[in-house]
């Protein structure tokens, strides 16, 4: 996919379909990050594939509705059964603390296009067979104002269940990772993402260290405003150098730029 640009865009759910599986470089990593604290972030959900009999992770999400989750378009290109996990932590045991809920509907925007993840629109939503019981571990998150834009440099943090180390496998602990925003006057240079980043997308990170990555796509870009954290981010995609290339930050869908568009599709 992308292989025409000259940093080709890698998306970032754990498990894709093939025509992303064949771009996925086995040295792309998540580094810098660290253990959530348990239910930390209960808006995010883990999205879950069906194969045999077994569930599998293969991209975030965050629940806006008690039955509406918003994710990466790219996440769900795939027909498969979908179930999402609400109110996990480790999800290599029972916590307890669980709700597990089986996808019934899937509406991706419709200028989305399966084979250029870089055009844009890599958004959708999930409507849940049942509502979710909000409680201490489950919660909606907030979204930003429509057309908001954050300052370069402001602070985010990144959560999800993506990769962390090299070649290595997903981990079952959510991670978190400080990601600061990279204003699209920057990360639009040539020396960043070039033309490849929209204006409806958001660059965060960038410094070699932190980065979202396979496992991490759909889940939310953190930010908080006014002592609030808003979801101002989707997970989309990341450099095919590896998931913490230098100047490559990773690349999410502007949340605040389609805010009409979630409304009307909830």
């Amino acid at each position: 996919m992308l292989r025409l640009l000259v940093i080709a865009a890698l998306v970032l759910c754990g498990q894709c379909s093939e025509q992303y599986l064949e771009d996925v470089d086995d040295n792309a990593r998540v580094v810098g990050g660290t253990n959530s604290a348990p239910n930390a972030w209960p808006w995010q959900i883990s999205l879950q594939y069906q194969s045999g009999s077994s569930w599998y992770h293969t991209c975030g999400g965050s629940l806006i509705r008690a039955n509406r989750v918003l994710t990466a378009a790219h996440c769900v290109d795939r027909v498969v059964n979908f179930r999402v996990a609400l109110g996990d932590h480790n999800l290599s045991i029972n916590e307890g603390t669980e709700q597990i809920i089986a996808v019934s509907t899937i509406r991706k925007h419709a200028s989305w296009n399966p084979n250029s993840v870089a055009a844009g629109y890599d958004i959708a939503i999930l409507f849940l067979a049942s509502s979710a019981t909000i409680n201490s571990y489950v919660k909606l998150a907030a979204l930003p104002a429509d057309g908001t834009v954050l300052a370069h440099n402001y602070a985010c943090t990144i959560t999800g269940w993506g990769r962390t180390t090299t070649g290595g496998s997903l981990p079952s602990i959510l991670q978190q990772a400080p990601l600061p925003v990279v204003a699209h006057s920057t990360c639009s240079t040539s020396s960043y993402w070039g033309s490849t980043v929209k204006t409806t997308m958001v660059c965060a990170g960038g410094n070699g260290q932190q980065a979202g990555c396979n496992g991490d796509s759909g889940g939310p870009l953190n930010c908080a405003v006014s002592g609030v954290y808003q979801v101002h981010g989707i997970a989309s995609f990341v450099s095919s150098l590896g998931c913490n290339a230098y100047q490559k930050p990773t690349v999410f869908t502007r949340v605040s730029a389609y805010i009409s568009w979630i409304n009307n599709n909830i």
